[in-house]
């Protein structure tokens, strides 16, 4: 076979087409991160391919269900969590530069999209042992900025998870928006510099958190 004729399957046949549906789920899990992240647990399947420009049966070949979509995103999603934590961990400056790179990073990524969606499907067990590892993770860097003061001492792990969560939903419907939540997470992350007053109400309760993470049970 001449090097062309190879060259030609790799293009259009068996290669091509596995690359193509890569592109594909690339597509699809950037346009479910947004519309899960816009409209919440009730956001249709099929907003989701319209939005990554695909049609619905590429999307159902992909997953099967709504809910292995989902698992999918959280999948992913942790494992990009987890290479941020390692990123900031690893950078150098204070504490709180080292906090603030890996919360921007995370909201550019809408790392906390799902956060609505917490208790409607079934985590499976990696990924449930992916998020004490990135919970691990976050609290050493917190830690790194509690030490050496440059974070405000009142300051939970928890609280930065929840900052993330909130500027994940953020709308990213034009430049203005885009300008207005820079700003918002710049202000915000100021806010968690040392030396300010103390935050109000008790401090956040992780096993409560996770507790909402739960999927119902099943009916008897």
């Amino acid at each position: 076979m001449k090097k062309s004729d190879a060259g030609g399957i790799r293009a259009g046949g068996r290669f091509g087409r596995q690359a193509e549906a890569e592109r594909n789920d690339v597509l699809v899990l950037d346009a479910a991160r947004a519309v899960f992240a816009e409209q919440g647990p009730d956001a249709p399947v099929s907003a989701i391919a319209e939005r990554a420009g695909v049609g619905i049966g590429t999307l159902y070949r992909r997953y099967g269900s709504k809910e292995q979509l989902l698992q999918r995103l959280c999948a992913t999603g942790i494992a990009q969590t987890i290479a941020e934590l390692r990123r900031a961990l690893a950078a150098e400056g204070s504490g709180w530069d080292a906090l603030a790179l890996y919360v921007s990073a995370a909201i550019d990524a809408r790392a906390g999209a799902f956060a609505g969606l917490a208790g409607t499907f079934s985590l499976p067990q990696e990924v449930s042992a992916a998020n004490e590892e990135a919970r691990a993770l976050a609290e050493r860097l917190l830690g790194r900025g509690l030490d050496d003061g440059t974070v405000r001492a009142d300051v939970t792990t928890l609280d930065v998870v929840h900052v993330i969560e909130l500027f994940s939903r953020y709308p990213r419907r034009s430049e203005d928006d885009e300008h207005a939540r820079r700003r918002m997470v710049s202000l915000t992350l100021d806010g968690l510099r040392g030396a300010h007053c103390g935050l109000p109400g008790p401090r956040p309760d992780w096993a409560a958190y996770q507790r909402t993470w739960d999927a119902p049970a099943a009916p008897a």
